[in-house]
């Protein structure tokens, strides 16, 4: 824990989110009174942009620039957006962020209002966090009682508010244009870029959209200076990073660390090993769009160029570890299966192209693949890459065009001699029984769920294959290791 620092994270667990003298007894608010009274709007800008934050929600934009875009935007009316829509598998750090100290970024928020000079903002939040749904909200109201949101805020002419709004669940609203679309009322579709929301955004007003952890940095930079800031991270990729640490691993858990830790130290310094000692595989960065790195790249600084360049990306910050047990072929099905059911549908690569792609690793995986298969995978992923509309479709070929480039020994595995390294893919899975090693103590007879086990009590078990469904529920139960699975 001692190579952990806290930012983002800072008051989660420490303070009680459901009050505000808790927040306000911690330095909270401070940031915002002094923005608002001792720094102009060109200053506050001029702080995120030295402070080299970049958004911690997916590409990485330069936050400060973003501000300063919406900021010189000309309009009567302008809005602040908070991208609270956490739809990766295995994620789960803005939902600790809004649940554990959800004052942090409606100080933010106010801030970056107070910088582009908008008067509303608007969180757009999962419905299924009803926990953090309900904290924010009390957060709101106990704010506005203190005089901290509304009209004339603390005296200074300034006037900003904030409000919610609930997310149904579509992974495609993560994207800031089907995210804008979602709160019109429409489909949760992504347009064209440029005009980029910053000019043209909620109901073609200027918006600027951050994600929870982006606004949950920036009242520490605004109250300590960018300086401070600077001191962690790299220079390219400034600050700390928070990763929800999930698979194979020991401790599993919300890990935040400065930019440039390597992976090594996250997984085994941080995340205490691989669990029952197995041996490390891969490990899956940025969520579904994300590409699986091996154990040749876990020394691996983290930062947003160095996990491109290994066909990855940092994303919002899911990191999945797996171990020798897991099929890459099967990973990578794994996720496209999310992502081409969460497809909004609008473009013809990401709708159509998708699903190709999953048909492809689907005979794969059933032992009905060719080495042309694998050809198509690479030639269609990248088209998709390079033709799709927006992020989700853009990046969703990610992990299988990783897992071909890392793991290609696997994939002809599969496609040439019809079998699964890992045992995992069931189609290309069967069970034997070893006789030298059955004591015909029955055990695996009466845990199959079909009754395809048969053989007389002290003697050797025979399994019927045509009737064998691949559970694995014989091999995993059998207390002599005489089952063996190839």
């Amino acid at each position: 824990m001692t190579r952990q620092i806290r930012i983002a994270l800072r008051n989660c667990g420490v303070i009680d989110p459901e009050n505000i003298n808790d927040y306000i007894a911690t330095g909270g608010y401070d940031a915002l009174a002094k923005a608002i009274f001792s720094m102009s709007q060109d200053d506050v800008i001029d702080t995120m942009k030295k402070s080299g934050l970049r958004g911690r929600g997916g590409a990485g934009f330069p936050t400060g620039i973003k501000w300063e875009t919406a900021r010189k935007a000309k309009s009567d009316k302008k809005y602040v957006l908070c991208n609270a829509d956490e739809g990766d598998p295995g994620a789960f750090m803005d939902r600790s962020v809004l649940e554990g100290d959800p004052h942090c970024v409606l100080e933010a928020m106010a801030i970056c209002g107070y910088a582009i000079g908008a008067s509303e903002g608007i969180i757009y939040v999962r419905a299924e966090y009803p926990l953090a749904v309900k904290r924010l909200q009390i957060a709101i109201d106990q704010a506005k009682e203190l005089g901290l949101f509304g009209e004339n805020i603390l005296g200074s002419g300034f006037s900003f508010d904030i409000r919610l709004y609930f997310g149904a669940g579509a992974f495609v609203c993560g994207e800031e244009t089907s995210l804008m679309n979602s709160v019109q009322g429409g489909r949760g579709e992504p347009r064209l870029k440029p005009p980029f929301p910053a000019n043209v955004g909620l109901w073609d007003k200027p918006t600027n959209i951050n994600n929870v952890e982006t606004y949950a940095n920036v009242t520490q930079i605004v109250r300590n200076g960018w300086e401070w800031y600077r001191q962690f991270g790299t220079e390219k990729s400034a600050g700390t990073k928070v990763f929800a640490l999930a698979g194979k691993v020991n401790n599993v858990g919300l890990v935040e660390v400065p930019m440039g830790t390597t992976l090594r130290e996250i997984i085994y310094d941080i995340g205490g090993g691989i669990q029952h000692h197995k041996k490390f595989k891969s490990a899956q960065t940025g969520g579904p769009s994300g590409g699986c790195i091996p154990a040749e790249h876990l020394d691996t600084p983290i930062d947003y160029e160095s996990l491109i360049a290994l066909g990855s990306m940092m994303g919002s910050g899911g990191m999945i570890v797996m171990d020798e047990d897991d099929c890459m072929v099967g990973i990578a099905k794994f996720y496209l299966t999310f992502t081409a059911e969460e497809s909004c549908g609008k473009c013809t690569p990401c709708r159509i192209g998708n699903m190709r792609l999953l048909e492809i690793l689907t005979r794969i995986t059933e032992g009905d693949g060719t080495e042309d298969d694998l050809k198509k995978l690479e030639s269609l992923g990248q088209t998709i890459k390079d033709t799709a509309l927006c992020g989700l479709g853009q990046s969703s070929p990610n992990p299988i065009l990783s897992t071909l480039h890392y793991f290609y020994d696997e994939y002809m595995a599969h496609v040439d001699e019809k079998r699964c390294p890992s045992g995992t893919c069931t189609k290309l899975v069967g069970y034997k029984i070893l006789p030298e090693k059955c004591t015909g103590c029955t055990v695996c007879a009466r845990n199959c769920p079909v009754n395809c086990i048969s053989g007389e009590r002290k003697k050797t078990h025979v399994i019927d294959q045509k009737r064998c469904i691949k559970c694995g529920v014989c091999f995993s139960k059998c207390p002599f290791k005489a089952i063996i699975r190839g």
